[in-house]
């Protein structure tokens, strides 16, 4: 915990000068990063991102303030090899290669299911099997869908995006937005990035922001389970972006495989703040709430 050192100059006689200093608690501290990631989700609420995006970057870096936003240590980019991402663990197939809702996924996470919460469920409220089947597999999505969306989330604070909303059920986007024709994601504060497109240029900096949230989702799954079911989608919004920016197979290799092991290697090093993070979002907490656990969760020496 760091302290914060305000200097006051006072007179006691026309001749001298004497400085005097008072040490700021982390908890006087702590409470201006909360008021001020209070007034972030009210711009969010109301629906001004660079207000909420301008809040930020003023209290970014700051002693006491967001020292995380934006301040990922990453990886050299270059063309790294697929040799050298398996000497870093990383299986590129496992991870590239997800799939939705398969049976394969049912009948691996069936009998975890059964035990965790299946027979507890039958003794207490006298379910027959297939409703407990449907309940905990039902479970097993939310939880999974909780572990991917904190990717997202804490990859794009991290590398500096800050993350404008989440839903994880279609049933809480009925709630936030009146709809249920919005799937389960985390949405972000991208007018900087539109605007680039629109200008038919995108900088290098934003493309790596982007490229490493797309793949946050399933790098978190990869490194959780082995192997990564869930962010097709997401792998194929990147594809698709490569692809309308003019790369070449060899370039969007390139591109792929820095951020894969740039990703990885960060969710490695803040796998505590992701858990916590994790935690909170299934509990539907709110941006700035998430953005506070995470400031919590990051050691200095890892940024």
């Amino acid at each position: 915990m760091g302290t914060s050192v305000c200097f006051l100059n006072l007179s006691s006689c026309p001749r001298l000068r004497l400085s005097t200093f008072r040490i700021l608690s982390s908890a006087e501290i702590g409470v201006s990063r909360r008021q001020v990631l209070e007034q972030v989700d009210k711009e969010l609420s109301k629906g001004d991102e660079r207000a909420a995006l301008s809040l930020v970057k003023d209290l970014q870096g700051k002693p006491g303030g967001l020292r995380c936003f934006a301040a990922a240590r990453q990886v050299p980019q270059r063309l790294y090899t697929l040799d050298e991402l398996r000497l870093n663990g990383i299986e590129t197939a496992s991870l590239l290669s997800p799939v939705d809702s398969t049976l394969g996924s049912i009948e691996r996470n069936l009998q975890l299911a059964a035990i965790l919460g299946g027979v507890a469920a039958w003794n207490v409220f006298s379910f027959n099997q297939q409703q407990i089947l449907f309940i905990s597999l039902g479970f097993l999505f939310l939880w999974t869908l909780d572990l991917h969306e904190a990717g997202h989330f804490l990859i794009a604070y991290l590398v500096g995006i800050l993350p404008r909303g989440y839903t994880l059920t279609s049933l809480e986007a009925l709630k936030k937005e009146g709809s249920l024709n919005i799937q389960a994601g985390t949405a972000f504060v991208d007018f900087e990035f539109l605007e680039e497109v629109n200008a038919g240029k995108v900088s290098a900096t934003t493309l790596n922001r982007f490229s490493c949230i797309a793949l946050a989702g399933v790098a978190t799954e990869y490194l959780l389970f082995g192997y990564a079911e869930g962010g097709l989608a997401d792998i194929n919004k990147l594809d698709g972006l490569l692809k309308g920016l003019g790369f070449s197979q060899k370039k969007a290799d390139s591109q792929v495989r820095w951020a894969v092991l740039n990703t990885i290697l960060l969710l490695r090093r803040h796998e505590a703040a992701r858990s916590k993070l994790a935690e909170a979002m299934s509990l539907g907490k709110t941006v700035g709430s998430c953005i506070d656990i995470i400031e919590d969760n990051v050691n200095n020496a890892d940024i």
